[in-house]
């Protein structure tokens, strides 16, 4: 029975055999992967497992079973720093379950690739040297395999040029594109798109020569509203947030750019009723609500 240190020491030579780089080769990262294959110091490699592991998850059982405690500020360092480097490397699978979960949903889990628990499985036999040669030969083409994957679930929005960008797989981008493609049509006919966000990559889509036209400034670590459209047959912009029930987060920030400049029109678009529901007080205000209410009677 491999002690506690022993155990996040033979993971981090697994880590160096995968030929992860020297960012990843540490306790962090041995502790991830340990996490991934349910691998308490007290079992053998053999009884390696592959359960779903949010970042959460993974920091909790890593206190749990290795007494390690990380302070939820860490989310992000695990998630960007050894997670997402897993899953690159092919070692990991991102929502597995349901490839088109969104980028930043908090249901988002992570899961250890079949190949690649095999070879972990045979970590401290004599078989684990020659797994490895294999997986190693292999494990190219299959980083390849996935990240194609993950790039058909990706979103695209047709631009006025007629080209493409692509959002990050998810409800909201699916959303986001609706706002631009259908509501935009509707609502801001022959309006000119100024700026997409995506959950994935927050500059989705930007014209900041155009904004900046309009009087707007943006500061590059502030909050953005989903898209923006400037409508110059009526010289105005509409400035258009998104919800759904599971991306919380983003409510105020419509409102925050509408104080910028008193020409930018807000709307909060929704996809369904549920998620209407959800955010109906916070979109118009319990007041409001409460005066419709009165009206009715």
């Amino acid at each position: 029975m491999a002690t506690k240190s022993g155990r996040i020491k033979e993971a981090i030579s697994i880590l160096a055999d995968l030929d992860m780089p020297r960012a990843q080769r540490n306790e962090r990262s041995a502790l991830c992967l340990l996490a991934l294959v349910n691998l308490p110091h007290n079992r053998r490699w053999l009884e390696a497992g592959y359960p779903l592991m949010g970042i959460t998850p993974i920091m909790d059982w890593a206190r749990d079973h290795y007494d390690k405690k990380y302070a939820p500020n860490t989310r992000e360092t695990v998630r960007r720093q050894t997670m997402h480097q897993f899953v690159n490397a092919g070692i990991a699978l991102y929502n597995p379950d349901e490839p088109d979960r969104s980028v930043n949903s908090p249901k988002a889990v992570y899961q250890i690739e079949p190949t690649c628990l095999a070879l972990l499985q045979s970590f401290g036999t004599d078989e684990y040297s020659l797994k490895l040669k294999g997986y190693m030969a292999a494990r190219e083409g299959l980083a390849t395999k996935y990240a194609k994957r993950r790039k058909m679930e990706m979103v695209p929005v047709k631009l006025e040029d007629g080209k493409y960008i692509k959002l990050s797989p998810g409800a909201h981008s699916t959303l986001i594109r609706q706002i631009w493609e259908q509501f935009g049509s509707r609502y801001v006919p022959g309006g000119q798109l100024v700026y997409i966000g995506d959950t994935g990559d927050k500059w989705g889509y930007f014209d900041e020569a155009l904004l900046k036209s309009l009087g707007v400034a943006v500061d590059n670590h502030g909050k953005m509203p989903d898209v923006v459209m400037y409508y110059g047959e009526k010289e105005l912009a509409r400035a258009c947030g998104g919800c759904h029930v599971s991306r919380p987060g983003r409510r105020q920030t419509t409102r925050g750019i509408a104080q910028a400049v008193c020409q930018i029109f807000c709307r909060a678009c929704v996809c369904d009723r549920i998620s209407r529901s959800s955010y109906i007080h916070e979109i118009f205000g319990s007041d409001f609500l409460g005066n419709r209410s009165m009206d009715r009677r």
